[in-house]
């Protein structure tokens, strides 16, 4: 192995450790929580978070395998099987993104009928969806023998061998990211940036309320009208951070692998095979950033891990505490005999 080889192995090992620990965490603040669970949006952070755990335990070991040994891992069916998963898995991630961008979008701009909108029932449809058409373009791809090892990117993957079938697998490539990250993208897009212009112009509102506030206390002490004016500049700052992680996020990690695919198909240009093998590791980090982004460093997720890791250290603590009692008290029975 080279000294490439064994850093990108070593990235893999890591992107795996961080998003089953990551998502782990999430999946138990769901099943710890009854407000979590209560809320619509849940549904769609536990089918995100399922799909991420699928892909860290499949495919992503399956790739470190392609990248020691530098060939298909198993048989050609369980390559078929990993390579059919992660289409579908990474398909299903990006419509559960476009999908919570859709919940946002009902919920800010039109809060008073948010829960006649977007009910269970009403995910629940949004969420069959996202699987049949998460579904459908493997189930093309397998019937086809489109699924296959591909050295480039190591992994299992979509992959065509046959010569004669190279004009429909770039018609069928070009429309499943066209369906896929470009539809999920444009979503995105679209509801966030509604978002983030009715976050502005409750900002302004409050802003002028806050400066109409400041004028009127005359004997206001300096310091607390600089904390007033901070923190309206952290307020117009908040929603443009949120927003602009939430898209900028989906396409570091996802842009590249896609980019690279096309170009591979085009033969526009020769592609490095680290270079293929990095841009299928930024895809695989979308799985170690979207508990961070999307569940463990909102507030309600945070006091929730927070609970559950105060939960366990008081355990420990007792039972290490009537451990401790206990050998004391022997120690004092074996002296009295």
């Amino acid at each position: 192995m080279s000294i490439w080889e064994v850093i990108l192995a070593f990235v893999v090992v890591v992107l795996m450790l961080v998003a089953l620990l990551a998502n782990v965490l999430v999946l138990m603040c769901f099943l710890y929580s009854a407000d979590i669970r209560k809320q619509v949006p849940g549904l769609f952070i536990l089918n995100l978070t399922f799909c991420n755990l699928l892909m860290t335990v499949l495919n992503m070991p399956l790739t470190l395998a392609g990248i020691i040994y530098k060939s298909q891992p198993g048989g050609d069916q369980i390559c078929h099987i990993v390579g059919f998963l992660e289409t579908f898995l990474t398909t299903n991630s990006m419509l559960s993104m476009a999908a919570l961008s859709i919940d946002r979008w009902i919920a800010v701009v039109f809060p008073l009928s948010y829960h006649s909108k977007m009910r269970y029932r009403d995910a629940a449809l949004i969420l069959s969806y996202t699987w049949l058409h998460s579904a459908s373009f493997p189930i093309v791809a397998a019937s086809l023998s489109w699924v296959g090892f591909h050295h480039l990117y190591a992994s299992c993957t979509l992959y065509n061998k046959k010569p004669e079938d190279r004009t429909q697998f770039v018609i069928f490539t070009g429309v499943f990211h066209t369906l896929s990250f470009l539809l999920s993208l444009i979503v995105l897009c679209f509801t966030y940036l509604k978002v983030l212009k009715v976050a502005r112009f409750h900002c302004k509102r409050i802003d002028v309320i806050t400066m109409q506030t400041l004028v009127l206390l005359v004997d206001i002490h300096p310091s607390v009208r600089e904390r007033c004016l901070e923190e309206q500049k952290r307020r117009r700052q908040r929603a443009t951070k949120k927003i602009s992680t939430f898209i900028g996020t989906f396409i570091l990690c996802f842009a590249p692998y896609v980019i690279t695919r096309l170009v591979e198909l085009s033969s526009v240009a020769h592609i490095n095979s680290h270079w293929g093998i990095i841009s299928k590791c930024l895809a695989y980090s979308k799985a170690v950033s979207d508990p961070f982004v999307y569940s463990l460093l909102r507030h309600q997720y945070k006091k929730t891990w927070k609970d559950i890791i105060n939960k366990i250290l008081k355990r420990s603590s007792i039972n290490s505490s009537a451990l401790t009692s206990e050998s004391h008290n022997r120690n004092i029975l074996q002296l009295n005999e």
